[in-house]
C-alpha cells in the first residue's frame, strides 16, 4: 500500500481507517427500515445508559433511525455500553495484524474520549462520528487538529505530528509500496510544517492549520471522502 503524500491528507487516512474498522466489526451496519420501538435505544440492557434519542439527534446530524442502527452495532460490540482503551486497541490489532496499531489506537481513542474518563460512551462515539461524516469542513478540520494536538495545549508540535505519522506507519506494517525509508515519517512532518507553520515559530496553531488546509485542494477533496458512508 503506497502512502506517499500522507502529510497532505493524513486526516483522511486517519478517519477512513477508523471507518473501515467500524464497518469490519459491524458497528456501521446498513440502515434498517424496521421500527425500533422496543424501548428507546434499549436502555435497560446495558450498564451505561446513553442519552435519549431526541437529545442525541439534537447534538448530531443523524436521524433517529440512523442513531438506532448505530446503537445496535455499538451494543453488539460493546454490550456494557462503554469501550475502554484496551478493547479499542484489540479491535485495531485484529484489523491490522501485520503491523502494530497500539499507538494509533491510543491517539484515536483519546480523540473520541471527549471527557477524558478512559472510556468511550455511545454519546462520544456518535458526536465524533457526526462531525467526521456530516460536519462542515471547518468542524472536520478542528477534529483532526484535536487528534494531532496530543497534549491538548492548542498547538501541534513536530514531536506530536511525528508521533502520529509513526503510529500510522507502524500500523500499516512493512507491507507498503514503495518500501518506506526509516526517515520517511520525519520527512513528511518537515513538509507538513513547511506548509502549515506560517510564521515559522516551530508550532502549528489552529488558525494556521485551518487556513493552510482550506487552501489545499488535496485536503479539501479528502474531506468529501467521509460523506455518504452511512
Amino acid at each position: 500500500m503506497g502512502i506517499q503524500g500522507m502529510e497532505l491528507c493524513a486526516m483522511a487516512v486517519v478517519v477512513l481507517l477508523f471507518i473501515a474498522v467500524l464497518k469490519q466489526f459491524g458497528i456501521l451496519e446498513p440502515m434498517s427500515m424496521e421500527d425500533s420501538s422496543d424501548s428507546e435505544l434499549e436502555l435497560s440492557t446495558v450498564r451505561h445508559q446513553p442519552e435519549g434519542l431526541d437529545q442525541l439527534q439534537a447534538q448530531t446530524k443523524f436521524t433517529k433511525k440512523e442513531l438506532q442502527s448505530l446503537y445496535r452495532g455499538f451494543k453488539n460490540e460493546c454490550p456494557t455500553g462503554l469501550v475502554d482503551e484496551d478493547t479499542f486497541k484489540l479491535i485495531y490489532s485484529q484489523f491490522f495484524p501485520q503491523g502494530d496499531a497500539t499507538t494509533y489506537a491510543h491517539f484515536l481513542f483519546n480523540a473520541f474520549d471527549a471527557d477524558g474518563n478512559g472510556a468511550i460512551r455511545f454519546e462520544d462515539f456518535v458526536v465524533g462520528l457526526s462531525i467526521l461524516l456530516r460536519g462542515t469542513v471547518h468542524e472536520k478540520l478542528k477534529w483532526a487538529f484535536n487528534l494531532y494536538d496530543i497534549n491538548k495545549d492548542g498547538y501541534i508540535t513536530k514531536e506530536e505530528m511525528l508521533a502520529i505519522m509513526k503510529s500510522i506507519y507502524d500500523m500499516m506494517g512493512r507491507h507498503t509500496y514503495p518500501i518506506l525509508r526509516e526517515d520517511a515519517p520525519l520527512e513528511h512532518v518537515e513538509r507538513f510544517f513547511q506548509k502549515m507553520d506560517r510564521n515559522q515559530d516551530g508550532v502549528v496553531t489552529i488558525d494556521e492549520f485551518l487556513e493552510s488546509c482550506q487552501k489545499d485542494e488535496n485536503i479539501m477533496s479528502s474531506m468529501q471522502l467521509f460523506e455518504n458512508v452511512i
